[in-house]
């Protein structure tokens, strides 16, 4: 486990949650990193696109969080701002991601963050046994239960992604 370890694979190990982590290539040129991650986990394991979560950093009222949604939706950012108790939310650039998270935009996990931000979690994710979510690195990704995902992250759930 030693060339997968991420500070997102270590909160989990700690937290004692049963996880798998995958490791897939990932191609530098390709900067649509959820659609990558969909493409190389559904081919190697038996799992629905909607299983594959994606990360997005936002800011609510001015406030960092996270927003975390099947790969294959879009966010409501009404939906992620009323769900976190906020009037109103944005995306947060990439480069205060980067700072806030301690990873970089692709490979940003909602575990082992720098600080813990508050956190939404699309509701979807409770319907199944399983999901993954980026591990912290590019080509990267943590399976775990849905569950362990809100609990670790103190997240939130609700209905934040659009089709």
């Amino acid at each position: 486990m030693s060339g997968t370890s991420t500070p997102a694979t270590l909160a989990a190990a700690r937290a004692g949650i049963e996880h798998r982590v995958h490791e897939y290539s990932h191609d530098r040129r390709v900067r649509t990193f959820g659609a990558e991650a969909v493409e190389a986990l559904t081919a190697e394991l038996d799992v629905a696109p909607e299983q594959i979560f994606k990360t997005l950093l936002i800011k609510v009222d001015d406030v960092l969080a996270v927003a975390v949604l099947p790969v294959p939706s879009a966010l409501s950012l009404k939906a992620a701002a009323k769900a976190l108790g906020g009037r109103r939310a944005a995306m947060a650039d990439h480069a205060e991601a980067e700072r806030a998270t301690g990873y970089v935009v692709g490979g940003i996990s909602p575990l082992g963050q720098r600080k813990r931000l508050p956190t939404v979690v699309d509701e979807s994710a409770l319907a199944y046994g399983l999901v993954l979510c980026s591990a912290g690195r590019r080509g990267l990704d943590l399976e775990l239960r849905p569950q362990d995902l809100v609990t670790l992250t103190g997240a939130v759930t609700a209905r934040i992604a659009t089709n």
